[in-house]
């Protein structure tokens, strides 16, 4: 099984330095993705599944405070790190205040960075209720790195299919509502994400078709259920 990092999610307005930074993270092991302009931030962390947010406070068009607290609103849980040049109390206690986990101020040692993301990401997965890998059958699905994995095939889910296979497996043959999927991983409940998410359903019933004693169930105007063990 492939072996992956975790993902993080930086946004720097300065190429230079956040290509730099860029490629030190990643030649440790991490993946990352790297937004220079604060209006594009909210909407590519949208699209994305990531572990950890790197963000600048000073960037164009959209401050870091700003795009974190929008992030919060998506996902309450993810680690959030703030870069700036600013040493002011008021920027310290409003970036904490939007749920900052760390507050690193430029110039600084990107050793120290990287053992401040090894902690923080190590703090999280003590105290997450999730787990990384879930049996489903015969079926391995890592959470973290989307992975599908039976035998020796393993099949890459996208973010969206990964979530959704999460919220299944969080709760084995329990019903998993329509409204409660659509709001945490589409963030609205209407006509076109709910035929969407049908969509999503239908792919992930084919992905595990291959064990016979799984069933994702929909149960009609109500929401699915995630059925293993022996058929009728």
């Amino acid at each position: 099984m492939k072996n992956k990092s975790a993902r993080i999610f930086l946004v720097e307005d300065d190429v230079s330095f956040g290509s730099v930074l860029k490629s030190y993270l990643e030649i440790n092991d991490y993946e990352v993705d790297l937004v220079d302009d604060g209006k594009m931030a909210v909407d590519t962390f949208r699209r994305g599944v990531y572990d950890l947010c790197i963000l600048d406070v000073m960037l164009p068009h959209v401050d870091g405070f700003t795009i974190a607290s929008e992030i919060r609103i998506m996902n309450s849980a993810i680690p959030i790190i703030f870069l700036t040049a600013k040493k002011l109390k008021e920027d310290l206690l409003r970036g904490y205040g939007v749920g900052a986990d760390d507050y690193v101020t430029k110039p600084f040692d990107t050793d120290i960075l990287l053992c401040k993301i090894k902690a923080i990401i190590a703090r999280r997965d003590m105290h997450d209720g999730s787990r990384d890998v879930y049996e489903i059958g015969r079926y391995l699905f890592n959470a973290r790195l989307r992975t599908l994995t039976i035998g020796d095939q393993e099949r890459q889910l996208s973010p969206k299919e990964g979530q959704l296979l999460e919220m299944l497996a969080l709760s084995p043959n329990a019903l998993v509502s329509r409204e409660s999927a659509l709001k945490k991983i589409w963030g609205t409940d209407d006509y076109f994400t709910a035929r969407s998410m049908d969509v999503y359903v239908t792919k992930l019933r084919k992905y595990l078709s291959d064990d016979p004693q799984i069933m994702l169930k929909n149960i009609h105007g109500s929401g699915f259920q995630l059925i293993i063990g022996e058929q009728e």
